[in-house]
């Protein structure tokens, strides 16, 4: 008996061997996939720094642009804001000059009064005008 002992023995532990090494096939395949996402996961890493100080350059870009955009900004608001203190000063002055404009036509305009004494010049130089073209047509006037 003490034979077939041993043999259980031994055939359990061939059957443990057997056993570790599967466990041992099986632990080999996952260790390799494990290395094949570590490099996988290295170069995605890579990728995402070489993104991040792309967009570290882009920013840095951007904040030059925008601060050469603000003074430019800042610029012509300074001279937008002078021209329209010149317009309306000229504003001002040309409703001045328009005011007089109107005093004077005012002041040239004839009067009620003098209204008869204008139509009758006017009759008077329309009939001296007849007066001469009937003049040239019979000859007289040279």
């Amino acid at each position: 008996m003490s034979h077939s002992v041993g043999i259980a023995i031994e055939s359990l532990v061939a059957a443990l061997l057997m056993l570790t090494i599967a466990y041992c096939m099986l632990l080999n395949k996952r260790l390799k996939l494990l290395k094949a996402d570590e490099h996988s996961l290295k170069a995605t890493i890579a990728e995402l720094i070489t993104a991040t100080e792309i967009a570290e350059r882009a920013i840095g870009s951007l904040k030059l642009t925008v601060r050469d955009v603000n003074e430019d900004l800042g610029n012509k608001i300074a001279s937008a804001t002078a021209m329209s203190e010149q317009m309306k000063r000229q504003l001002l002055e040309t409703d001045n000059v328009l005011r007089r404009l109107s005093k004077i036509a005012v002041a040239a305009r004839p009067s009620a009064a003098d209204a008869p004494k204008v139509s009758a010049a006017k009759s008077l130089v329309e009939s001296a005008q007849a007066f001469t073209e009937r003049r040239r047509s019979d000859g007289l006037a040279a």
